[in-house]
């Protein structure tokens, strides 16, 4: 959810959030041309589904939406690029998971472009930390009344996140799950179990040299956790970004321990208290560098995994993503 600061001011069809000029779009005048991005296969094909319903509830509200419903990441990433290139395009809504969130988003870093978020995906992270509703005719009326704010994105060597990024276990945990869903036709849930038993049989382990913000550390340890903004750690509260726009990074790594010291810190996280166990270190920073002996590093960005090359540089652009937010009312019904 977006913390206004004490300059926020409201004018004639302009709100101004942090200094920002914002795009009130309830105003008749406004430009009104979007393009909407749906992910065919999100929400098990209830993306394309409600295709229609949306062309109808944008043209109600007098937005000139084109529709384009992408069959694969390769065709949300080239209708996201067309969309950033179209000078006559304000907003562009993307429909989908976070994976797709990101893939549209990261055409948009940098620009004038304003990012709207229909969400369709199983956790929707970055919709709920936006305060997005989750029902995707609510989520598309709060596109269409809402206004404008700044948000931070992370960066790793040049590929953006919006929410976290990750090594070790997790990342090694999705490809273990991908391949059982390959191989076995397993559900996403299913598959996720199997593979994180196998791992945690595994239980594999990364040595790395950290570099936070200029202080130097060294770890061996099963996973390290790079969040755009801090991530709460409260029992009721944990996985949830209070802000999007503080301008840091947020990063967890664990020592040297083993399953039972894993199972420790997840029962410390359930009742608030993960901070206070020596084995885990929580800091802020704006920039993060990771060096590893390993030539190659599995590393998660909003959950989708690749292959990179060490030394990793993790690092905050603040204010770097325009994204329509929903009004105090909206954002209290989705948060």
């Amino acid at each position: 959810m977006i913390s206004e600061t004490a300059d926020t001011q409201t004018a004639a069809g302009v709100v101004a959030l942090g200094g920002e000029p914002q795009r009130d779009f309830t105003d008749p005048e406004a430009a009104r041309r979007a393009e909407v991005i749906l992910n065919a296969a999100a929400g098990g094909g209830e993306c394309g589904a409600a295709r229609d319903r949306l062309e109808q509830l944008f043209r109600e509200h007098r937005f000139d939406a084109r529709v384009t419903l992408a069959q694969s990441g390769e065709e949300i990433v080239a209708a996201a690029r067309r969309a950033a290139d179209d000078e006559g395009i304000d907003v562009v809504v993307a429909g989908g998971g976070d994976g797709t969130i990101n893939a549209v988003a990261s055409q948009l870093v940098g620009t004038e472009k304003i990012l709207g978020v229909l969400p369709f995906g199983t956790l929707n992270h970055f919709a709920k930390d936006l305060g997005v509703p989750l029902d995707a005719e609510e989520a598309a009326r709060a596109v269409v009344a809402g206004r404008t704010a700044r948000m931070d994105v992370g960066e790793v060597n040049g590929l953006i996140f919006l929410n976290n990024s990750s090594l070790g276990l997790y990342p090694t945990l999705v490809r273990e799950r991908e391949k059982l869903q390959e191989r076995s036709g397993r559900g996403k849930w299913s598959a996720a179990f199997w593979a994180a038993i196998t791992v945690l049989r595994r239980y594999p382990f990364v040595s790395v040299r950290l570099s936070v913000d200029g202080r130097e550390m060294r770890r061996r340890t099963p996973y390290v956790f790079i969040g755009n903004n801090e991530y709460e750690l409260d029992a009721f509260q944990v996985g949830t970004r209070a802000r999007l726009d503080a301008g840091e990074l947020c990063l967890h790594v664990t020592r040297d321990i083993g399953r039972f010291g894993l199972a420790r810190l997840s029962l410390r996280a359930l009742f608030g208290r993960l901070r206070e166990d020596k084995d885990f270190d929580a800091l802020s920073a704006r920039e993060v560098w990771i060096e590893t002996r390993h030539s190659r590093l599995r590393v998660a960005t909003d959950g989708e995994v690749r292959i990179m090359r060490p030394p990793l540089r993790y690092r905050v652009l603040p204010g770097a993503l325009r994204v329509v937010v929903p009004g105090t009312e909206e954002s209290e019904r989705g948060g």
